[in-house]
């Protein structure tokens, strides 16, 4: 009678300590699980995925010739034939705010993209050698960290030769080029405080007392556990460089003619703020809600890699 209660209570008792245990999961699979329950997750992807397809595909959205001018029409308000109005050179604006989302975009994830790069492989070197490589490398960082990113950024496209004006590809890698070289001394701090702190880790260690090279550890073992912080920071940064770009573009040094962007035409509607403030608010609106966006993302993605939050 006893035994057969007992196994009676183990057979009921296993699936529930099976449930209890549940299935081993990784890290991104948890920060995955944790965004999808985020509302805003799906409004900034949403957001993110409208602005990217505008910069693919802008002729799903509107049929317009951005570059074409109807003087007789100059700074139409709203209504009058065109949803957003002209400017002051007859541009169709709502055309313009489309086709200005694919300079913009580009420009925050090729600068992202070429900080990450750039930044994070300086920092996993320095952070994993130490000694006076990282000595040398974080005090190279220390003299780019030390230029404000837009002032520097000034100097240096100021500085460039004229053949970059020339081509709509050159006009934006110049940008790119710019923030870049710029803008990966804060990445690189980050990455190598995250080496150093994954380095010391009983699976470091022993996977280099087995004899894996230090590519190998690097690629197996530390990268796996320090990107997560570079991620989140570079998911903000994107939405940073979009806005930094239109600053630039304002002041008449970023992104020049041929090229169509938001801090061009933002630029342009100076002019007539006062009588067609419709010129400047469509452009500033489509810019605010690019940089928003990725700002938003980034949120999430911190608070879903957070380990306090799990």
């Amino acid at each position: 009678m006893t035994e057969a209660t007992i196994t009676e209570s183990s057979s009921v008792a296993d699936p529930h300590d099976a449930g209890d245990v549940g299935e081993e999961r990784s890290l991104a699979s948890d920060a995955w699980r944790s965004m999808r329950k985020n509302p805003m997750f799906w409004i900034s992807a949403t957001m993110i995925a409208v602005f990217v397809l505008m910069a693919v595909w802008p002729s799903l959205f509107t049929k317009t010739d951005p570059t074409f001018a109807v003087l007789a029409e100059s700074r139409a308000k709203p209504g009058d034939g065109t949803w957003f109005g002209r400017d002051i050179q007859g541009y169709d604006i709502y055309a313009r705010c489309i086709y200005g989302a694919r300079a913009s975009i580009l420009v925050g994830l090729f600068t992202t993209t070429g900080t990450v790069l750039l930044g994070g492989t300086i920092g996993v070197i320095s952070g994993y050698l130490g000694g006076w490589v990282d000595a040398l490398l974080s005090r190279i960082g220390d003299v780019f960290f030390a230029i404000p990113l837009l002032l520097g950024a000034i100097i240096f496209l100021v500085s460039l030769p004229d053949f970059f004006n020339d081509n709509y590809l050159l006009i934006v890698l110049k940008v790119v080029f710019a923030l870049v070289i710029l803008g990966w001394p804060s990445l690189a701090r980050l990455m190598r405080s995250s080496v150093i702190q994954v380095k010391p880790n009983d699976y470091v260690q022993a996977a280099r007392a087995l004899g894996a090279s230090p590519w190998r550890v690097i690629r197996s073992h530390i990268l796996p556990n320090a990107l997560a912080p570079m991620i989140v920071v570079a998911t903000i940064n994107l939405g940073a460089y979009i806005a930094v770009e239109a600053t630039l573009s304002f002041l008449g040094i970023g992104l020049q003619p041929p090229a169509i962007s938001w801090g061009i035409d933002i630029s342009s509607a100076i002019v007539g703020l006062r009588t067609t403030p419709h010129m400047l608010f469509f452009p500033s609106l489509f810019l605010s809600l690019a940089v928003l966006a990725f700002i938003m993302l980034g949120d999430v993605v911190r608070d879903a890699l957070d380990p306090k939050n799990r």
